[in-house]
């Protein structure tokens, strides 16, 4: 069994002091509030847009269905769980019915009063378009609404497009971490 050292990212913003931009979805998408009926919509969208990335790889309950469901389930039992700063993104129909719900995002709030971000995740097909954008500012909009002055997300450094859109709307690196991964068919000692 080998090891796997994975670089991440923890970037803060401090929403005092940065101003950020209102969410605006692309036309033919909108917006579904947190109630508690959508933790199965929420864990099917986190798992359609981690399921082939490589946080399926540090966190291997992300490519699993029934993994993002249970991690969805034990987020919304914190006790600091934040609805406020959960959303789904759903893609309408032509006719402007409800569609397939392609990005997802919750939020907690940490010891300290800190915010903390989970799981920003938007399916392949729908990269791109600005919808990941669209719901780190609409989560820190929902920190903002709470009170929440300091807000922090971990990625995975190789994720450079994420890396880059937290970047763009004010996030800082605080510091870097590696997350060790066991591995049954991966070399003795690997870091990515």
């Amino acid at each position: 069994m080998g090891v796997t050292y994975y670089k991440r990212f923890r970037m803060e913003i401090d929403l005092h002091r940065t101003q950020t931009a209102e969410p605006r979805l692309p036309d033919g998408y909108c917006w579904v509030a947190w109630e508690p009926g959508l933790i199965d919509r929420h864990g099917s969208a986190k798992f359609a847009s981690f399921r082939s990335e490589i946080d399926a790889q540090v966190f291997p309950c992300l490519g699993e269905e029934g993994g993002c469901r249970r991690l969805m389930h034990e987020i919304t039992l914190r006790d600091k769980f934040l609805p406020e700063a959960t959303w789904l993104v759903n893609h309408l129909e032509a006719d402007g019915s409800p569609g397939e719900d392609c990005g997802t995002i919750q939020g907690i709030v940490q010891s300290g009063g800190y915010g903390a971000v989970q799981n920003v995740g938007v399916v392949p097909e729908c990269r791109g378009m600005g919808i990941g954008r669209a719901l780190v500012l609409k989560a820190l909009a929902g920190f903002r609404e709470a009170k929440v002055v300091r807000v922090y997300l971990e990625v995975t450094a190789k994720n450079v497009s994420a890396v880059q859109l937290y970047r763009s709307v004010g996030f800082r690196l605080a510091r870097t971490t590696y997350k060790a991964v066991e591995r049954e068919t991966e070399p003795a000692f690997s870091v990515m």
